[in-house]
Order: C-alpha cells, then structure tokens, then sequence
C-alpha cells in the first residue's frame, strides 16, 4: 500500500513541510505531516468501544480524508462520500462489516463509471473543523462526539456537489 507521500506525489502535489495543513488549513507548525500524525495517534485515547456501532471512528476517517484526498486514491472519495450519505441520509447504522459490503458496490458501479473523478472543493474550503480542531476537545466526551459528527456533517456538505454520485452508489449498496 502506497503512504499518503507517494499517493500526493503521484497526483503531483507537493507536500509542505511547515505551517498550516495545505489541504483542510488546520492550524499545524508542520503541515500536512502534522495533520496526519493527529489523525494516526492523535485519537488514540478516545475510548470509542462504548460509542455505538463505532460511529465517530468513521466520521473521523471520513471526514479526514475527505479534506486530504490529494493524499488518497481516485476512488477513496467515492467510499468515504457514499458512507456519509448512508449514515446521514438514509440513516444507516454503520458497523464495521457495512465497509467490505459498501466496497464491493463500489467496485460494481466502478465498472461503468470508469472515469468518473469527484473533483475535491478547493483546498481551505473543505470545512471550518478539522483534526487539530478536534483534538482540541479532547477530555470532554460528551463534546467530543459532537465536534467530531459535526466535523463530519461540516465535510459531508462541503462535497454537495458530488451527493448524487454518492446517492447512486448508496442505492446500489441498499438494494
């Protein structure tokens, strides 16, 4: 599996090295690199066994790499964009095992939109919260799940635009 430095340089982005994240505008000393590093060990201790289903790890991981998809794959925002909408619009109770399901839709939608890209919002504007923003709540739970959906939410408007893209794929996946 590729890291986040070769997907970036792949999509020729170069990555910075110091100050706010290039992509979401967190305010880091060290950029991208910090912001990830929030984002792999920054919510570690948040005990995410008594949320139900799991709920906040997903709108973590959505959310985040909806503001950073320079630094995944083509496809990444497809899935990450279609869990949302499942979650938000039709109310679907994720759990871990809902995630393989959700990609073998994926790839069976994939087959006639071969081409299709979901172009990012620009960078700065994919939502006022991001990691850093999160971790900033850390100690207050009950605050915490709620940055962390609303950040979640903040994303998942951000990309309006791509909402029937991911309503074609969620349909496929609730059929």
């Amino acid at each position: 599996m590729q890291d986040y430095i070769q997907f970036a340089k792949k999509n020729g982005v170069t990555l910075l090295n110091e100050g706010a994240c290039q992509f979401c505008g967190a305010k880091t000393k060290r950029g991208i690199h910090e912001c990830i590093e929030i984002f792999n060990v920054g919510f570690q201790d948040v005990d995410f066994a008594k949320s139900e289903n799991h709920i906040y790890r997903f709108y973590i991981v959505d959310a985040h790499t909806l503001q950073h998809s320079e630094i995944h794959g083509r496809w990444s925002n497809h899935f990450h964009l279609s869990r949302l909408h499942l979650i938000f619009k039709y109310k679907v109770r994720w759990t871990y095992k809902l995630s393989p399901l959700l990609s073998e839709h994926l790839n069976k939608y994939k087959l006639k939109h071969a081409n299709e890209v979901l172009q990012s919002p620009p960078v700065n504007q994919r939502g006022d919260l991001t990691s850093a923003s999160v971790l900033e709540q850390m100690g207050d739970e009950s605050q915490l799940k709620n940055v962390i959906e609303n950040w979640a939410r903040e994303v998942y408007q951000v990309w309006a635009n791509h909402h029937p893209v991911a309503d074609k794929v969620a349909k496929l996946f609730l059929s």
